[in-house]
């Protein structure tokens, strides 16, 4: 799922949920378009660079003279610090000895919307499934791992390997296109029940989605505050938040949207 576009000069960089940037180097020709599916392109084929495709939509980099692809430096995946966890996308992964990962995680302070995204714990595991595992199993983000009881790790350990599993089943599913209806049918906004739905009413419970920066990147979590509330420390959710802008202009923008009605 592509998570966020910066533009530094001349350089563009995209940057996916699993930490994976896609570089493009302008200079003076380069330019990025986009187009609805079928429409024509403004430049022939020929100078085309990078073609993202989703759903009715394709961005296309043109004359680009430097394209490469990194990932964002995580220090846990580096062999000193200890290697990865097991993929949960493969059905031979034994889950219980995830499980077990998961409850023996060496700072039992973490919290569980951190622990997630360690590759040591379980590999492959993007911001978006974080977000979706987490409503899934009505689990605050802000839990502490040691809190976590056997019941808690064995429903996200199987949750997280139910989506990870049918989006590498699905035939249509390709990078970029995000989850495709991975929570159990309940996710009927393009898969998706909170992530990328901030301000928007909870499907479950009707409560607004919360989002903020949480992790060593300040990834965006997508929470709902009203039915994930399972071990929520509460003060502690309070203290960090962003309150709502109080402007009255802003409330009454906030209350015409379709969703707040």
């Amino acid at each position: 799922m592509l998570e966020l576009i910066e533009s530094h000069g001349q350089h563009v960089e995209m940057v996916w949920d699993d930490n994976v940037v896609l570089l493009t180097h302008l200079r003076r020709n380069g330019s990025w378009h986009v187009y609805r599916r079928g429409e024509p392109w403004r430049k022939p084929y020929q100078q085309m660079a990078v073609s993202i495709e989703v759903d009715g939509w394709v961005a296309v980099c043109f004359n680009a003279t430097n394209v490469e692809t990194y990932r964002i430096p995580d220090k846990r995946r580096h062999p000193g610090m200890g290697r990865l966890g097991p993929d949960l996308s493969q059905p031979e992964t034994d889950l219980g000895g995830v499980v077990n990962l998961l409850l023996s995680y060496h700072d039992g302070a973490a919290q569980i919307g951190e622990v997630l995204l360690d590759q040591r714990v379980m590999s492959g595991v993007g911001n978006v499934h974080r977000c979706e595992v987490l409503w899934a199993q009505e689990l605050s983000p802000f839990a502490r791992v040691d809190a976590l009881s056997e019941h808690d790790a064995v429903g996200i350990v199987n949750t997280t390997a139910s989506m990870l599993r049918t989006n590498l089943q699905r035939a249509n599913w390709r990078p970029g296109h995000g989850l495709r209806e991975v929570v159990g049918g309940r996710g009927g906004h393009g898969g998706v029940a909170v992530y990328g739905r901030n301000g928007q009413r909870c499907q479950r419970c009707g409560e607004t989605i919360s989002t903020r920066p949480l992790g060593q990147h300040g990834r965006s979590l997508y929470w709902c505050r009203g039915c994930q509330n399972h071990l929520s420390p509460q003060e502690a959710v309070r203290s960090d938040e962003t309150p709502m802008d109080p402007h009255p202009a802003a409330q009454a923008y906030l209350a015409s949207l379709p969703w707040n009605r």
